[in-house]
C-alpha cells in the first residue's frame, strides 16, 4: 500500500528524474518552467551560448528586466538590448523594463499549479503560492535546465507548517513569515521545503501566500509549497486563466519530516531590525524609533491588497514631513489597478513618490536612504549596505506598519495608530478581475526566425572566463577571515555602482568583498591563488552566481566555513571552488587572516567512493584541522574540472 504523500512530495514524485526521495540524498528533477532576471540573466544567456544551445527545451522560459532599470548611462540599456536579442534567439518570453518584478508577474501570467519552476533569483520560491515546486538557484543551473538537463539538489526534509485561526486586525501575511523568522532565524529552513496546510489557509489569498512563500528564502529554505485550492482558483480566475487551475493538496494521513503550528489569531505586528531578516521583534517594543524613509513594494509585498491597505490608511492624511514615502509598484498590472481603484491618487495626495514597476531600492538600485537615518521597508532583506548606503539602518515590516509609521515619522504599531485615530480596518473593494496587460511581454519567435537572430553585444558585455582544473595541491594564504551569515551582497555587491557591471565580469571583480575589506581585490590580484575562511551560513541571500565567479577570477580556489547557504554552496561547485566545512567548528577560531594553509591529495580525496574528509595543515601555526565536503559525485567531477562547463566539455 502506497504511503500518502504531502503536496511537496507529490510535486517531487511527478518530476523525479533520478535518485530516491530520501532526505539527504541527491535527486534530479525535470524542470517545466524557468525564469531569469536581468541582473543574473546576461550571464545565463552567455552560458546558453557556451553550451551551444539552439533553443530552450522547457515548456516555458521567461527573461524579465526588473533590476537594472535605472538608465543613468548606456550600460543598463545595452544589457536590455542583449537580453531581448538572446530571448528572441533562444526561444524565451521577454518582459520589458517597467513591466514589473519577475516573481509577481510570473505568478500573474505564467504560474501553473503542479509544475516545477527554476529561477536565477533566490525569491523564485514565491511561485509556491500557486502550488508549484519553485526553487531559486544559480544561473548556470537554470541554463542547464533550459538546455533540457534535470536540476540536481539534495533532497530536503518536508516541514509541515499548520496554520490555524485567522489574522487579527492590522496584522497581515508579512507578519506570518516574520514570525517564522523570529522563531527560527535565517538558517531555520536550510535543506527544508516548507509546506503550509491547515484551516487557517482559507483566510489567505494567493497573493498573501506569495508574501509568505517569497521570504522562505530568508529562512534558507529550498522551497515553500502551498496547496492549489479555491484561493488559487480565484486568483487565476481574476487573471483570466481559470482554465489553468488544477488542484493539489496533501493526501489524508500524510506525514511530515518536521512539524510546526502557527495560530494566526495570536500574531501581532512584527519588524525585522537591522541587519538581518531574522532579527525580529514585536513593533510595540521598538515603537517611537525615528525614521527618515518608508518604502512600500517589492516582490515581498507585491499584491494589490498590500498597496490598497496603505492607500486606505493614508487617505485624506499627509505623511510626516521628515519621511520620504516611496511606493514601488510590483507590476504594471498592479499599477493600473491602483489607478482604477483610486489608491494611487490617495497615495500621491498623501505625499508618496510613485516609482516605476521594478525591484529598485530592494536591490540598492536607487532609493538609498540618507546616512544615519532609519529606513522602514516592506522588502525581504536588510543585509548591511544592500540599500546602497554603506552605514544603512533598514527595518522590514508589513504595509500596515509601514503606512502608520510614514504618517507619524516614527516606528508605529498600526493597532496603536488606529486606536488613537479612531480608525477601523478598511473594507478594501478590490476588483474581481485584474487589469491584465500582456503588451509588454514579447512571445518567443518561431524556430526558423529565431535561428537568424544575432546577439546584440554592447562594449560592457564580456565573455565567460576560461576556468582551469583544480590542482592536486593547494598551498595558499587565507586572504580573508569572516564571521557568520556573510551574504552574497557582501561578497559581490548590488547597488547602482556595481550592478550595471553584472555583464562585465573583469570590472565587476573590482567590487568583490569590498564591503568587508576594500583592499581585497588588489590583494587578491597580487597574491593569485588563495583561500578564505568563514563562519556559519556563508553565502546567504541572493542567488547571484557572480559571488562565486568574481572571487574565482581573482584566484579563490577553496572556502573553509562552518556551514554554507544552499544556493551559494551549489554555485561554488558550479565554478570549481572547493567548499569545505570544519569537522570541529572551533577550528574556525584557530585560523587567522594571513595564515598559510596546505591541502594535498585533492584529486584522490575528491574521487568517487572516497571519504569526504581532508586534512588542512596550517603551516603558519603548525596545526592540522579536519574538514569535510558534501559534494555529490557529479559535483566532485565539476570541481576537479574547474567548473560545470569545463566538465561538460570533458564529457563530450
Amino acid at each position: 500500500m502506497t504511503e500518502p504523500l504531502t503536496a511537496a512530495q507529490q510535486l517531487i514524485t511527478s518530476h523525479l528524474a533520478g535518485g530516491r526521495m530520501a532526505p539527504g540524498e541527491e535527486i534530479a528533477l525535470t524542470v517545466d518552467q524557468t525564469l531569469c532576471q536581468d541582473a543574473t540573466g546576461t550571464l545565463v544567456m552567455q552560458e546558453l551560448e557556451a553550451l551551444g544551445l539552439d533553443r530552450v527545451h522547457t515548456e516555458l522560459s521567461v527573461q524579465y528586466v526588473d533590476h537594472n532599470i535605472l538608465q543613468s548611462d548606456e550600460r543598463n540599456a545595452e544589457d536590455h538590448l542583449f537580453l531581448r536579442s538572446a530571448a528572441r534567439r533562444f526561444g524565451l518570453w521577454y518582459s520589458k523594463p517597467g513591466n514589473g518584478v519577475s516573481h509577481p508577474v510570473h505568478m500573474q501570467r505564467f504560474g501553473l499549479p503542479g509544475r516545477t519552476l527554476l529561477g536565477s533569483d533566490s525569491h523564485t520560491c514565491a511561485g509556491g503560492a500557486l502550488g508549484m515546486l519553485a526553487i531559486g538557484t544559480g544561473g548556470l543551473d537554470v541554463a542547464l535546465a533550459m538546455a533540457g538537463q534535470p536540476y540536481h539538489l539534495t533532497m530536503p526534509r518536508i516541514w509541515g507548517i499548520r496554520l490555524d485561526g485567522e489574522l487579527p486586525d492590522w496584522v497581515s501575511a508579512k507578519d506570518v513569515i516574520l514570525e517564522l523568522l523570529r522563531r527560527h532565524g535565517v538558517k531555520g529552513g536550510l535543506n527544508r521545503i516548507l509546506e503550509y496546510h491547515g484551516p487557517g489557509l482559507a483566510t489567505l489569498t494567493a497573493m498573501d501566500r506569495h508574501v509568505i512563500a517569497n521570504m522562505g528564502a530568508e529562512l534558507g529554505a529550498t522551497a515553500s509549497v502551498f496547496p492549489a485550492d479555491d484561493a488559487v482558483r480565484a486568483f487565476l480566475r481574476a487573471e483570466g486563466r481559470e482554465e489553468d487551475f488544477q488542484p493539489l493538496t496533501a493526501e489524508g494521513g500524510c506525514r511530515y519530516d518536521l512539524t510546526e503550528r502557527i495560530d494566526l489569531a495570536t500574531l501581532e505586528p512584527l519588524v525585522a531590525l537591522p541587519h538581518s531578516p531574522g532579527n525580529v521583534v514585536p513593533v510595540h517594543e521598538v515603537a517611537g524609533t525615528p525614521i527618515g524613509q518608508v518604502v512600500i513594494g517589492s516582490s515581498a509585498n507585491p499584491g494589490l491588497r498590500d498597496y490598497g491597505i496603505a492607500a486606505a490608511m493614508v487617505k485624506g492624511r499627509q505623511t510626516s514631513t521628515v519621511v520620504s514615502f516611496d511606493v514601488n509598484p510590483s507590476s504594471r498590472e498592479v499599477l493600473q489597478d491602483l489607478l482604477l481603484t483610486g489608491g494611487a491618487y490617495d497615495l500621491i495626495a498623501a505625499g508618496a513618490r510613485i516609482h516605476q514597476a521594478g525591484c529598485l531600492g530592494c536591490i540598492g538600485m536607487g532609493q538609498a536612504p540618507a546616512s544615519g537615518q532609519h529606513s522602514l521597508r516592506t522588502f525581504p532583506r536588510n543585509f548591511p549596505g544592500r540599500s546602497g548606503t554603506l552605514d544603512d539602518s533598514v527595518f522590514l515590516c508589513s504595509p500596515e506598519t509601514a503606512a502608520a509609521s510614514a504618517l507619524t515619522g516614527q516606528l508605529t504599531d498600526p493597532r496603536a495608530w488606529a486606536l488613537r485615530e479612531g480608525v477601523t480596518p478598511p473594507d478594501l473593494a478590490l476588483p474581481a478581475h485584474a487589469s491584465v496587460n500582456n503588451l509588454m511581454m514579447e512571445a518567443p519567435l518561431p524556430p526558423e526566425t529565431a535561428a537568424t537572430i544575432e546577439l546584440v553585444r554592447g562594449p560592457n558585455i564580456s565573455a565567460l572566463p576560461d576556468l582551469d582544473p583544480l590542482p592536486d595541491e593547494l598551498d595558499a594564504p587565507v586572504l580573508l577571515k569572516m564571521g557568520d551569515n556573510v551574504s552574497t551582497d557582501e561578497i559581490c555587491p548590488a547597488g547602482a555602482k556595481a550592478l550595471p557591471y553584472r555583464s562585465n565580469l573583469p570590472k565587476l571583480a573590482e567590487f568583490t568583498f569590498t564591503r568587508i575589506d576594500p583592499d581585497y581585490p588588489e590583494r587578491a590580484r597580487h597574491t593569485g591563488t588563495h583561500l578564505v575562511v568563514a563562519g556559519d551560513n556563508y553565502g546567504q541571500g541572493s542567488s547571484r552566481e557572480h559571488a562565486a565567479i568574481t572571487p574565482r577570477l581573482l584566484g579563490l580556489r577553496a572556502v573553509l566555513a562552518k556551514s554554507f547557504a544552499r544556493i551559494h554552496w551549489q554555485n561554488l561547485a558550479n565554478f570549481g571552488i572547493l567548499a569545505l566545512e570544519f569537522t570541529d567548528p572551533a577550528d574556525h577560531d584557530r585560523i587567522d587572516q594571513g595564515d598559510r594553509l596546505h591541502l594535498t591529495g585533492l584529486h584522490t580525496a575528491l574521487g568517487h567512493g572516497t571519504e569526504p574528509r581532508l586534512t588542512v595543515h596550517n603551516a603558519t601555526k603548525d596545526e592540522d584541522y579536519q574538514v569535510t565536503h558534501r559534494l555529490s559525485p557529479r559535483q566532485r567531477d565539476a570541481v576537479l574540472a574547474g567548473g560545470v562547463i569545463p566538465a561538460l566539455r570533458i564529457s563530450r
